[in-house]
């Protein structure tokens, strides 16, 4: 139980397997003797950011692992539930419960597992080791063609990799977990079973507050130090010039932004507006979707906020989106929804949209979309579609992990449903819906949107 079961038939026999040894960054009860200098919160974002560095690493090993295919890579997790840990690394993974017992009883069962699993060889790693790298779980995997056991040994005595082509009982026996005789004591066993052993480029490990001079200076982990994560707000314009000024002044009462403009091709000064108003302006044509991966693929942030330009994020919107992500299990949101018309039937709308984004955890774009790059990224960004796309991509996060929808609200222009009229614009707006669930064609859809917009104009 707790285990992701993949089907032989999906799982190729011999190949590779990386574990992942990690627990679930609970402020206190991770990097614990880091807690002194980064306190209890600090302590905690390290080690998730780490994890996140180390699984990145061990997806970028892919085919360089040779002639066996990508690896099986396997999170041996503690401290939460899977459905956690697949919400905050990803759903490409394997899981798997650590056993209890000592470490070395623990990584000795993960190994087990493994083989029994058709591994054709086996990797284990930890994730307080910033200085890993794709190259150096190749070399493990290209030394483990002509040895049995390959290690990689830590600065402070213990190591960072060990690398197994079959299981040898005892390697684990008696060793002093935690001291810095680890390394040394598990060479004696590999000896003494009269097995061959490759040893990998040493590497520092980042456990105790002497360690973290290493990495303070680290662009993946600096702003741990220096302060908060950079938020990049991402926003696509075509003929805004009348809306971008506004927004570009509101997201500047904020620290750590980094506004984008992937602008359309507009006509009317949008481009030069937001260059004026400090934002990173770039061109790209063929849509939002693609308007807005634009803008991600330049951003900076580890935070990625999608906006329109005619939605105004609340106050304070930057920390309230920071919170929200501090938790690994929360994979992205949006504020409440809400316009500048206040006539009784757009606060109808208003309701049933809140309703919808709160019970359903599908947000609309018009209520600002934010989430973590790096998810962004797996997730394949928006897709490439003329319409749909917040709608296509809400439902992937939502697969993934919880997507919440904060109190606060963003405002958005009502122009649109003015426009349109709001009975018009909802009735369309479910339709659109409707007809991509059933499987109609998104090209359809998009001339039955645009038709019904020209038809009103």
């Amino acid at each position: 139980m707790g285990v992701d079961e993949t089907p032989p038939s999906r799982m190729k026999q011999y190949a590779s397997h990386i574990l992942i040894f990690t627990r679930y960054p609970i402020p206190g009860k991770a990097k614990t003797r880091l807690i002194p200098p980064l306190g209890i919160e600090g302590a905690a974002r390290l080690h998730r950011r780490m994890t996140e560095y180390a699984v990145g690493v061990a997806r970028l090993t892919g085919r360089a692992a040779g002639s066996g295919g990508d690896p099986v890579i396997t999170v041996c997790y503690t401290g939460a539930p899977r459905k956690d840990f697949r919400a905050w690394l990803g759903t490409d993974l394997q899981y798997a419960p650590q056993a209890s017992g000592d470490l070395g009883t623990r990584m000795e069962r993960a190994f087990d597992r493994a083989f029994r699993k058709g591994a054709g060889s086996a990797l284990l790693i930890g994730t307080d080791v910033p200085g890993m790298t794709s190259d150096i779980l190749h070399q493990a995997l290209q030394a483990l063609r002509a040895n049995d056991i390959v290690l990689g040994r830590a600065a402070d005595g213990g190591y960072y990799l060990i690398g197994m082509k079959s299981p040898f009982p005892g390697i684990f026996d008696g060793v002093d977990w935690g001291t810095g005789r680890v390394y040394e004591q598990t060479r004696d066993h590999i000896r003494r079973l009269g097995l061959t052993c490759a040893d990998l480029l040493p590497l520092r490990d980042v456990d105790r507050p002497e360690d973290l001079a290493a990495i303070r200076n680290d662009l993946r982990f600096s702003n741990l130090f220096s302060g908060r994560s950079l938020i990049s707000v991402i926003i696509p314009t075509l003929n805004e010039s009348g809306t971008i000024g506004r927004l570009l002044d509101r997201l500047g009462r904020a620290e750590g932004i980094e506004p984008i403009v992937a602008d359309g091709g507009s006509r009317d000064g949008t481009r030069d507006i937001a260059a004026r108003g400090g934002a990173k302006v770039l061109e790209e044509f063929g849509g939002r979707a693609l308007q807005q991966n634009a803008g991600a693929d330049v951003a900076r942030g580890r935070i990625l906020l999608f906006l329109h330009a005619d939605t105004l994020p609340p106050e304070g919107y930057a920390d309230k989106i920071r919170t929200a992500l501090d938790c690994p299990a929360i994979v992205g949101g949006a504020f409440r929804f809400k316009t500048d018309d206040d006539s009784a039937v757009m606060r109808l709308v208003q309701w049933v949209t809140n309703i919808r984004s709160a019970m359903f955890q599908l947000p609309y774009g018009d209520q600002g979309i934010f989430l973590e790059k790096r998810v962004f990224d797996e997730m394949g960004g928006f897709p490439p579609i003329p319409i749909m796309e917040d709608f296509v991509l809400m439902r992937r996060l939502r697969d993934r992990g919880r997507v919440v929808t904060l109190s606060d609200a963003a405002i958005t222009s009502a122009r649109r449903w003015q426009h349109l009229g709001v009975i018009r614009t909802t009735f369309m707006n479910q339709i659109m819906i409707l007809g991509f669930l059933g499987g109609m064609p998104i090209q359809r859809l998009e001339r039955l949107y645009r038709n019904q917009s020209r038809q009103t104009s």
